[in-house]
């Protein structure tokens, strides 16, 4: 019986609380109308998030050429520990290369289509 009453609470509980909290709420109001988004152009958010990805490639391709130095220092000898600190140490300048193109391809094209001379 207590069973039954706890669940017939917690029921009504969840189908009269948001109301009364919803009813706190009105669009109306002028406070509540900002949000907190950003009033700029979607291309000055996208190149924010570019400008932040860049950021995130140095850091990320820095981390990877001193751990692929660190291994090239610590094969002491071994061709297959030297073979695989080499790759790694291709890869991350790969990785370097493939995102500054991308960054300069993008500014280009930003440039193009907005109509500027300036590259």
């Amino acid at each position: 019986m207590k069973n039954k009453i706890l669940a017939f609470i917690i029921f009504l509980s969840f189908l009269f609380l948001p109301t009364k909290i919803l009813a706190q709420w009105s669009v109306d109001d002028p406070d509540m109308l900002g949000f907190g988004l950003p009033d700029s152009p979607i291309i000055n958010i996208v190149a924010g998030i570019v400008a932040w990805l860049m950021a995130i490639l140095g850091a990320v391709s820095i981390i990877a050429f001193i751990i692929a130095g660190i291994m090239y220092l610590t094969a002491s000898g071994d061709e297959t520990q030297a073979g695989k600190a080499k790759k790694a140490m291709t890869y991350s300048i790969i990785g370097v290369i493939v995102g500054l193109s991308g960054f300069v391809i993008l500014q280009a094209a930003e440039a193009m289509l907005g109509g500027s001379s300036r590259f």
